[in-house]
């Protein structure tokens, strides 16, 4: 039985996991954190980490990125290992997750979808067989009560083409005030916020006389939640350091 501290437990991916839970037997939320700490299950729920005192095995955050720093040390202090699941963070905040993942596991995605990380394998390996023929676009919408713009995934998928190019691209969100043809090197990135879209990410490879293109699609927020979940299991009695999807997606293909 894997039982976890749930950060951001009264959000649309509390409610996911939540049900998700509800049908496995080897998952137990011990605690919620929350603002509104209104409490729906048969477990408490704190408005902040540090008055948590129930006995846990992982820590799941999909709060508000700014809380990060408390969840860090809380986790570090009982030796618990961290899923970090929330979008936005600043450059000062990923460099905290670094700086205490050499005390406890810290597991860190911007987007928890086993779909989506083979997407961005897929990019990966078309920009290094496009090369600079091709011009590079990525598309993202989501719905209209989304905060951040763009998406921490479409960065996620931009970063990850970028290692694989022999000079890093500049990222490009608003061409209004551009009078110029476009440049090679960068990589245009476009955020849609429409009603209920859960998650939808393109890349588009657009060359002179041909273009390819990469979509996925998330129906609903419980591929986020199952991905939390798996890397919650994976996560449990690892040594301290800095994980990705990328080490959870390997674990699994070498099973």
């Amino acid at each position: 039985m894997t039982k976890i501290i749930f950060c951001g437990i009264n959000g649309r991916m509390g409610h996911a996991v939540e049900e998700i839970i509800s049908e496995k037997e080897n998952f137990e939320i011990v605690a919620g954190v929350d603002l509104n700490t209104v409490r729906r299950g048969s477990y408490p729920v704190y408005a902040k980490i540090n008055e948590v005192s129930e006995k846990a095995d992982v820590i799941i955050d999909f709060s508000f990125h700014a809380e990060l720093p408390s969840y860090l040390e809380y986790a570090k202090a009982n030796k618990l290992p961290v899923i970090i699941a929330s979008t936005g963070h600043t450059p000062e905040e990923t460099a905290l997750m670094h700086e205490y993942s050499k005390y406890i596991p810290v597991f860190f995605s911007r987007n928890m979808s086993l779909g989506i990380n083979l997407l961005i394998e897929l990019s990966k390996k078309a920009a290094a067989m496009l090369g600079d023929d091709f011009d590079i676009e990525i598309i993202e919408a989501h719905h209209n009560k989304k905060l951040d713009a763009p998406s921490g995934t479409a960065l996620m998928i931009a970063d990850a083409i970028s290692e694989t190019l022999e000079d890093r691209p500049e990222y490009v969100y608003d061409r209004t005030e551009r009078r110029e043809a476009r440049p090679k090197n960068e990589i245009g990135i476009h955020a849609v916020r429409a009603g209920g879209i859960v998650g939808e990410h393109t890349v588009l490879f657009g060359g002179k006389n041909e273009s390819v293109s990469l979509s996925h699609s998330a129906f609903s927020r419980s591929v986020f939640a199952l991905g939390a979940l798996r890397a919650a299991e994976f996560m449990v009695g690892m040594p301290a350091g800095f994980y990705s999807m990328t080490d959870l997606v390997n674990d699994i293909a070498s099973v």
